[in-house]
C-alpha cells in the first residue's frame, strides 16, 4: 500500500495505511482451518491520489481468483506409519493418497521391505525409511498358520524385528503410531509397548475365518480389546468383524480420486467399440475373477462383447492366473476375452469400459475399484456384501448381485448392455457417491480421531491460506 513499504513483508504491507487516507482498514481474519480472509473497507479519501490507488488495490483483490499469503497451522501430529509391504497393493494406494490430504499431520513411513512403493512415498515428497524384515517373515502367508502348526522361524523374526523397530520409534517420538497393514498390526502392537505414542490400528482386512486362520482371528479380536488407544476401519463390515467392545472405533473408509478423469466422461457405445466389461485389481481367488467369466459366458455365449480382466496375481497366488487363463478357454470364449497383467494407469484404463464388474465371493473389506469406477461415470457391478454394500444403493449409483452367483451377475450384464441410458444414469449416480471419498474428507476424519486420542508436539506446519474477497 505504498511505495516505502515495499520492503516490508506481505502481511505487514497488507496492514500498513496509505498516509491521509482516513477510515481505510484491511482485517485479516484467520480461521481455525489457517485460512486467511481479506477485505478491504474504504470509508473517506482525503488525498484522491491514495484513493485512486487503494481502489486499484481493491479491483485486483476482486479481479484474482486466489491469491495466497503464508500463514503457520497449529502444531500438527508426529505421526509414524508402519505397513510390512512396498508393493503397490490396495492397502498401500489407500495410504498414500490418505497422507495426500492430511492437514495437521508430519509423517513418517516405516516399511519392512523395499518396493516400488518406497519411489512413490518419496516423489510425492512423503518421508520414508525402509528397516527390512527377514524374507522368511515377510514372506509368511496367512494360510501357514494352523493351531498345529506356529511357524516358529517366523515368530523369532517378528521378535527381533520389534526391538529394531522399537529403537526406531523411541528416536522418532512420534505421537501417533499408525498401523497400516495386519503385520504391521502385530509388530507395531509389541513394539509400542512403553513408548508414549498412541497406537492406532488401521485395519483394512476382514478378521474373519474366511479370510484368515481361526488362531490369527481370535488373538487378533482379542488384542483387539485392550492393545490398540483406538481403532479404524475400512468399512462398517470390516469394523464388524473385529468385535465389539473395547477401544475407540471409527470407520474411515479409503479414499478414492481420479483427477484424470474428465467430468464429461461417458462410456461410449460404438460399432467400432464393442460393448466391454471389465474387473480391475490383483487376480485372486476370492476376488472372483472366474465367477466373472462365467457370468460373461452366459450373458454373451457368441457376439463382439469383450471381457477385460485388469490385474497381476500376488502374494503367491500365481497358479490362480493359469487357471483363468483355461477356464476362458473351456468356456469358449478365450478370443473375446484379454488378460492385462497389471496396470498402472487405471484412469486411463477405464474409459474403455461399458462397465465396470466386482466379483469377490466373500466380503470385501471395502472395495476401493468400485468406488474408482463411480468416480468414472461407469455403471458398476458389485457384490452385495462388505463394503461394496454400503457404498453402493442398488439401482441409483449402481447394481448390487449376490456373491458368487453367476447368473444373477449375467442377468446384470444383459440388463446394462441392452439399456445405455440406464448405463448414464448409474454413472451419473455413481459420481455423486464418489465425491465422498476425496483424500481430503477421509484425511479430516483421520485427524479427527487423532485429535481424541493424542495431543499434538510437531513443529507447525507451513500452509497457504486463501485470500478471499
Amino acid at each position: 500500500c505504498g511505495e516505502q513499504n515495499q520492503a516490508m513483508p506481505a502481511k505487514q504491507r497488507l496492514l500498513a495505511r496509505p498516509p491521509g487516507l482516513k477510515g481505510g482498514k484491511i482485517r485479516i481474519p484467520v480461521d481455525s482451518q489457517g485460512v486467511v480472509t481479506v477485505r478491504l473497507t474504504l470509508t473517506d479519501a482525503a488525498v484522491p491520489s491514495w484513493t485512486d490507488r487503494a481502489t486499484a488495490f481493491a479491483a485486483s483483490l476482486a479481479a484474482a481468483n486466489e491469491r495466497t499469503i503464508p500463514t503457520t497451522d497449529p502444531a500438527t501430529f508426529r505421526v509414524a506409519f508402519l505397513d510390512h509391504c512396498a508393493k503397490k497393493s490396495g492397502g498401500e494406494l489407500a495410504l498414500l493418497r490418505l497422507l495426500s490430504g492430511f492437514r495437521s499431520v508430519t509423517p513418517t513411513v516405516i516399511l519392512a521391505e523395499e518396493g516400488e512403493f518406497v519411489g512413490m512415498l518419496r516423489a510425492a515428497g512423503v518421508p520414508v525409511e525402509v528397516l527390512p524384515l527377514d524374507v522368511k517373515t515377510a514372506e509368511l502367508r496367512r494360510d501357514a498358520v494352523t493351531p498345529r502348526r506356529l511357524p516358529t522361524g517366523a515368530i523369532v523374526g517378528t521378535l527381533r524385528y520389534t526391538r529394531r523397530l522399537r529403537r526406531r520409534l523411541r528416536a522418532l517420538d512420534p505421537d501417533i503410531i499408525h498401523t497400516n497393514s495386519l503385520k504391521a498390526l502385530i509388530y507395531g502392537s509389541l513394539a509400542s509397548i512403553g513408548l508414549r505414542g498412541k497406537l492406532i490400528w488401521h485395519v483394512r482386512d476382514r478378521i474373519a475365518d474366511d479370510y484368515l486362520p481361526h488362531p490369527v482371528v481370535v488373538a487378533v479380536r482379542a488384542a483387539a480389546r485392550f492393545v490398540p488407544d483406538a481403532i479404524i476401519a475400512n468399512s462398517a463390515s470390516t469394523l464388524e468383524t473385529i468385535g465389539h467392545g473395547g477401544r475407540t472405533r471409527h470407520v474411515a473408509p479409503s479414499p478414492v480420486v481420479f483427477d484424470a478423469i474428465p467430468r464429461t466422461f461417458r462410456p461410449r457405445s460404438h460399432p467400432s467399440h464393442p460393448f466391454t466389461v471389465g474387473m480391475v485389481g490383483r487376480l485372486a481367488s476370492w476376488k472372483g475373477q472366474d465367477v466373472f467369466l462365467r457370468a460373461f459366458a452366459v450373458a454373451f455365449p457368441t457376439g463382439p462383447e469383450v471381457a477385460v480382466i485388469a490385474g497381476s496375481a500376488m502374494f503367491g497366488e500365481h497358479s490362480f492366473e493359469t487357471e483363468l487363463m483355461t477356464l476362458a478357454t473351456n468356456l469358449g470364449i478365450a478370443s473375446r476375452v484379454k488378460f492385462l497383467g497389471f496396470v498402472d494407469d487405471v484412469a486411463a484404463l477405464l474409459p474403455k469400459f461399458h462397465v465396470l464388474v466386482h466379483a469377490s465371493i466373500i466380503p470385501e473389506p471395502f472395495g476401493q475399484v468400485v468406488v474408482e469406477g463411480m468416480a468414472a461415470g461407469l455403471a458398476v457391478i458389485a457384490a452385495n456384501a462388505g463394503g461394496p454394500a454400503e457404498v453402493v444403493t442398488d439401482g441409483v449409483d449402481g447394481v448390487l448381485v449376490p456373491p458368487g452367483d453367476v447368473e444373477a451377475l449375467a442377468a446384470a450384464l444383459r440388463a446394462l448392455q441392452g439399456d445405455p441410458a440406464y448405463r448414464r444414469r448409474l454413472g451419473a449416480g455413481g459420481r455423486v457417491t464418489a465425491a465422498s471419498f476425496t483424500p481430503e474428507r477421509i484425511a479430516a476424519q483421520v485427524e479427527a480421531l487423532y485429535r481424541r486420542v493424542a495431543v499434538p508436539t510437531g513443529p507447525p506446519r507451513p500452509s497457504l491460506g486463501r485470500m478471499e474477497r
